[in-house]
């Protein structure tokens, strides 16, 4: 096993035929990252069987390579199972653990009923790193653009609810271009001048949308979502973007999102925020997401801080149960280990003396340690990476640092 220690060179594993590092003569894999910040080992993508000759007087005049470039841009990119089992993603840390994740939500409810000071109340708990009820938050920089407000209303509303304790990781603006008109430019330089950017808060959707008509249609409201969501899959943050419900009441309370289902079609999951009646102090947080548990949270508000309660969770959260093969990962760091890197057949070798029972082939260790890469980073604050070598796959795990971690849980 080869083990990286604080303050100490790492030892060297040796081919017994070479004499070279086993994890050297690495064969280079490219790098591909179609959502913007996933770094991932691509294998060679199959192509069409079927291949097209450029014109020869077209190859004369120089055209060819933009012929080239075409007809692979018009080439369907696929590839297989095996080959999907082979790559590494960068691992996502939950906003809020349970509840909030990178991607693009939206979050309703009914004029007045609270939404804003729900906002506030998040992004001052990402902001400043704290808990948001009993759920760990990943600490980072904050944009909320609270586009229907002023500065002095917001002074007032953030006093009443923090005192006069701030943090200087939550920015606030009051005035915002449109979709169409370089809002995306003005965050992207407000992610340059902030890296550790996570969350960006829209108050609300229809500042920013331009409608060419008066009808809403599936379409536009896709495209907007479709657009928010890319810049948050590019830089690895999240969106929420707070809307409006319908008057009309739905069994289910999704369908009251004012709009079409185009919305909720393209966004990564919504937040519907509703009281019985509008003098109720009590209200309900419906929570659906693509990767996550639905939920339904009581929450109580105190009108004195205008804060939003935690009462009580319909369901438990869901979680995974323990993995033997990412519990004996996790055993092999001691308190003085930082790092490992080997093969996989080695690090099996390892594994199989924390835990006897483990079974798995080696040529499935890596594609294990693949698709459990964000379980591995979250759960066990290990970074897990891959490479391929002359001689197979080189396995590289890094533990945390306490900070890093520290930052990961709070």
């Amino acid at each position: 096993m080869t083990l990286k220690k604080e303050n100490a060179a790492p030892d060297v594993v040796v081919g017994a035929a070479t004499g070279q590092h086993l994890c050297n003569s690495e064969i280079s894999i490219p790098n591909a990252a179609p959502a913007g910040n996933e770094k991932i080992a691509v294998p060679e993508a199959h192509q069409g069987s079927n291949s097209v000759t450029p014109n020869p007087d077209l190859i004369e005049s120089g055209a060819a390579e933009d012929i080239e470039k075409n007809l692979e841009k018009s080439s369907l990119q696929e590839v297989s199972m095996t080959e999907l089992y082979d790559r590494v993603y960068e691992p996502k840390t939950p906003v809020v653990e349970g509840i909030l994740y990178p991607g693009t939500y939206i979050f309703a409810g009914s004029p007045k009923v609270g939404k804003s000071f729900f906002m506030a109340q998040l992004a001052y708990h990402v902001a400043a790193g704290i808990p948001l009820w009993e759920y760990p938050v990943r600490q980072g920089s904050v944009l909320y653009l609270a586009l229907e407000d002023d500065y002095a209303r917001l002074q007032k509303r953030l006093s009443r609810m923090f005192d006069v304790e701030g943090t200087d990781s939550l920015y606030l603006a009051t005035d915002a271009r449109s979709m169409a008109d370089g809002l995306e430019a003005q965050m992207e330089q407000f992610i340059t001048r902030h890296p550790d950017t996570v969350l960006i808060i829209i108050d609300t959707l229809q500042r920013i949308r331009e409608l060419s008509g008066e009808q809403y249609s599936y379409a536009k409201d896709y495209e907007v979502i479709k657009s928010l969501k890319a810049f948050a899959d590019k830089h690895g943050i999240c969106f929420l973007i707070v809307h409006h419900t319908r008057k009309m009441e739905a069994e289910d309370s999704f369908d009251m999102i004012s709009g079409t289902n185009g919305l909720l079609g393209a966004a990564d999951g919504a937040f519907v925020l509703k009281k019985k009646k509008r003098t109720d102090r009590t209200a309900v947080l419906s929570i659906v997401g693509r990767d996550q548990q639905d939920q339904e949270l009581s929450l109580e508000f105190d009108q004195e801080r205008c804060f939003w309660k935690f009462v009580s969770a319909e369901t438990e959260p869901w979680k995974e149960p323990p993995d033997p093969v990412l519990e004996a990962v996790s055993g092999i760091f001691t308190d003085n280990t930082i790092g490992y890197e080997g093969p996989a057949s080695m690090l099996l070798e390892d594994l199989k003396k924390i835990d006897p029972n483990i079974t798995i082939a080696a040529n499935s260790l890596g594609r294990k340690l693949n698709v459990s890469a964000e379980r591995l980073f979250n759960e066990y604050g290990i970074r897990y990476e891959s490479t391929r070598s002359h001689f197979g796959r080189c396995i590289k795990l890094t533990k945390m640092k306490p900070k890093e971690e520290t930052e990961k849980k709070e």
